[in-house]
């Protein structure tokens, strides 16, 4: 475009703008196949009982910026209602995020892997072990250190609801599966569409 005695060049479909809007919860720098792969091993290697989720938010969210933490909370949600254990699933959904395919082949390997052959001797050393003066208050810990990541992890969740409805559907689950004792399956089949209807209506 010719004007103002200059020549004005046009931008490129393919070229970045400076202004231009990241992906949404992504971040700015690409995570590679390796750096994923040796993340989710260190993760897997050195994370205890169900605490999984926080080690991970530390990893991917906090420390390297690769998500964003309603893209993280996104997946645990995702993740929660799914078959099989939830740090398997966080770990191929970051991975499918991160780079598609490959970086869930890579994420799956890592966090099941080495870890598994490491459980194998954790369970010979179990059997050797248990009558030990100690090992239970070492296994305590272990379980306390664990209890608090995932406490970690549902304060972050808590600080992103709004509204009472939100806050009736948490405490209206935390009732009826940990103080009335009913099947997670039937109460997440409940709470799942209840919660969807409630936001649909905020948002009309």
């Amino acid at each position: 475009m010719i004007g103002g005695g200059g020549v004005a060049q046009q931008a490129r479909p393919n070229e970045a703008r400076p202004n231009e809007a990241k992906p949404r919860g992504m971040a700015a720098g690409e995570a590679g196949l390796g750096e994923i792969l040796r993340v989710f091993v260190t993760l897997g290697m050195l994370s205890f009982g169900g605490g999984l989720s926080g080690w991970i938010h530390r990893e991917v969210v906090v420390k390297r910026r690769w998500m964003g933490d309603e893209a993280f909370l996104a997946g645990i949600a995702l993740c929660q209602v799914l078959p099989g254990p939830n740090a398997v699933n966080l770990a191929l959904y970051i991975g499918q995020q991160l780079r598609g395919l490959p970086g869930a082949a890579m994420a799956f390997l890592g966090i099941l892997g080495p870890p598994f052959l490491f459980i194998l001797g954790l369970a010979l050393a179990y059997g050797w072990g248990a009558g030990m003066a100690g090992f239970g208050v070492v296994l305590g810990g272990l379980a306390v250190a664990g209890l608090a990541n995932s406490l970690t992890v549902a304060a972050r969740a808590g600080r992103r609801l709004r509204g009472v409805r939100a806050w009736g559907i948490v405490v209206l689950v935390c009732v009826a599966v940990g103080v009335l004792r009913w099947p997670m399956l039937p109460v997440v089949a409940v709470a799942i569409p209840l919660s969807l209807a409630l936001s649909w209506h905020e948002h009309v």
